[in-house]
Order: structure tokens, then C-alpha cells, then sequence
């Protein structure tokens, strides 16, 4: 984990949960302006972008990998919002915005995760995380670093 991610995350949630996942996310997407595939195979862009919008063999500016970036938020924020049934502060959120981006909201939707969370259990919400580390069938050490930084922002500990 990188605790001083961690920190600068919680202190960019001060300005709101898309504020700490606009910090947390890129972090660990990193920024690739061409079009690659990810270890799972997918067709990927700038901050981790997926979709058939995407174009091989472009070059994307960084105006447009931004432009992308706050697209993809604000797609998981308004898949993500009406499914949390309880109040969760900004830390938690941005967490959470950071973990649907990478997984999607389907699987979150499905996930023990959100159960846990509408009980009332956000704690163990979190935890659920650590789990989350596995692409293309094998685990991934960007994985791990990414769920464990997620899961410390998610329980507000620097």
C-alpha cells in the first residue's frame, strides 16, 4: 500500500468522492495513449478506458484521455450511488468509484461487497476488496497494491 497515495486521496475527498477517485484512480491505471490490450485481453486506452468507442492504432491526445477519464466516473457514479442503500462518507466512495472502475458495476452489483454494505457492515464492505485481485484467471501484484490502497482510503486509515 501506498500510504502516501492514501493520504493525498483523503485529502482530495475534501473536495468530494469524485475529487479522491480522480487522484486514485489514474494512480493506478497509469495513462497509455495508445490503445493496448490489458492482461485479460481487453481493449484498452488512456485511464484504463474500455469500450467499442475505441480506436486501434490512434493516438489520443491527453485532452482526450481526461475527457474519457470523467466520462467513465460519471458512468460509475450513477450506476454506483443508487445501489448503496446506507450513508458512507466521501473516503468509502472514493474507494468504491475507484473499485467499479476497475472491476465494473456489474460485478459489484453481484458482489458480498454491496451486500455487506447495505447491512450496515462497511467495514467488512471493505475488506471485501482484498479479495478482488485476480485477472485473466491469475493474481496481479498491481492488483493487490491497488485493492490494498483502495481498502485503506475505504476505511479512512492513512
Amino acid at each position: 500500500m501506498n500510504k502516501r497515495l492514501v493520504k493525498k486521496v483523503m485529502a482530495a475527498c475534501a473536495a468530494g468522492a469524485i475529487a479522491g477517485a480522480l487522484v486514485l484512480i489514474p494512480a493506478y491505471e497509469g495513462v497509455e495513449y495508445m490503445p493496448y490490450r490489458d492482461v485479460a485481453g481487453v481493449l484498452t486506452v488512456c485511464y484504463g478506458h474500455t469500450g467499442s468507442d475505441i480506436q486501434p492504432g490512434k493516438l489520443y491526445t491527453d485532452a482526450e484521455c481526461k475527457a474519457l477519464l470523467h466520462d467513465d466516473l460519471t458512468k460509475v457514479r450513477r450506476a454506483v450511488d443508487p445501489m448503496i442503500k446506507v450513508p458512507i462518507d466521501d473516503n468509502t466512495r472514493a474507494a468504491i468509484y475507484s473499485f467499479v472502475y476497475n472491476v465494473g458495476p456489474g460485478a459489484f452489483s453481484r458482489s458480498t461487497m454491496l451486500r455487506k454494505l447495505n447491512t450496515g457492515d462497511i467495514a467488512g464492505a471493505c475488506s471485501e476488496m482484498k479479495r478482488w485481485t485476480f485477472a485473466g484467471g491469475k493474481q496481479w501484484h498491481g492488483l493487490i497494491n491497488r485493492r490494498d490502497t483502495e481498502n485503506a482510503v475505504c476505511h479512512g486509515t492513512p
